[in-house]
């Protein structure tokens, strides 16, 4: 073979490596590209797990007033005309003369000395504070209790309490009324859970007051207490009591009942007995 021949030949095989060079670079740039894109997919996944999270917690909040709206609407009060035909009722039953003309309603729960709830229709007028115990079911009046407004001494508002060896625990707040500072109850009117001989009258909040924004301002023990201390000085000064100091004492001071078992009280309150309640069928 002459030189001019293998020439030829070792150029041949130097083009050839020139071309093949670039094949191995393929491989090293799809691994690279390949390992790029394994970090986004679990971003990807991350977002797709996010929307989850956020429909199961509104699923839970949307259960849960629900259930609370079920609860409400067992309250007979919330029936369709049943609280304006109460209103209406009670309003009837004011003494123009005596009593004077209605300023306010109120829808409040009554708490007795056993810590006991009751459902209440509470009246202001201009000479006398009406606690109406009314059945709402048969839509008819069955006590009233009147208290004169020039009587009236003493208004406390703020958290309940009890005694330090109490079992029984109330939340909220209250306002207690008293118009007689000088009768202290007796000893068989403590111990009696049915005994209304105290001097003094506690409110707190209605169970349906977060129902709608009427129901809300009907049940708003605030300003029943700074109404019903206007009323009260406007009746001091109007018709003042032989032997009483004249005018109202505002106290923001916790409210104590003493009770201390009250095994009653927390079956009756648990299960609303003190409201009329839609209780479902009873029997067999």
């Amino acid at each position: 073979m002459s030189e001019k021949d293998e020439e030829t030949f070792k150029s041949v095989d130097l083009e050839q490596q020139t071309e093949k060079t670039p094949e191995p670079d393929n491989p090293q740039e799809s691994p690279s590209g390949t390992e790029t894109d394994k970090p986004s997919t679990p971003s990807t996944e991350a977002k797709a797990e996010s929307p989850p999270s956020t429909h199961t917690s509104a699923a839970k909040v949307k259960w849960t007033s629900s259930v609370e709206q079920f609860k409400l609407k067992r309250f007979f009060v919330l029936r369709p005309g049943t609280l304006d035909h109460g209103i209406e009722d009670v309003k009837a039953l004011v003494n123009p003369t005596e009593d004077g003309a209605v300023q306010s309603v109120w829808l409040m729960a009554e708490v007795d000395h056993w810590n006991n709830e009751k459902e209440r229709l509470v009246l202001i007028t201009e000479n006398t504070l009406l606690i109406f115990k009314y059945d709402f079911v048969m839509l008819n009046c069955e006590q009233i209790q009147k208290i004169p407004l020039n009587y009236i001494d003493r208004i406390c508002h703020g958290t309940f309490c009890f005694p330090p060896r109490s079992l029984l625990t109330r939340e909220g707040e209250g306002v207690r009324v008293f118009w007689d500072k000088l009768r202290e109850p007796s000893f068989t009117s403590r111990w009696n859970p049915f005994s209304v001989e105290y001097p003094f009258t506690t409110f707190t909040y209605h169970p349906v007051k977060s129902a709608n924004e009427e129901l809300g301002r009907l049940c708003d023990i605030q300003n029943f207490r700074e109404q019903l201390t206007s009323a009260a000085q406007k009746a001091h000064s109007k018709n003042p009591v032989p032997g009483k100091a004249n005018g109202v004492l505002v106290l923001n001071q916790p409210i104590l009942i003493e009770a201390y078992v009250g095994l009653m009280s927390v079956i009756g309150n648990q299960n609303k007995l003190g409201y009329c309640l839609a209780r479902g069928n009873i029997g067999f």
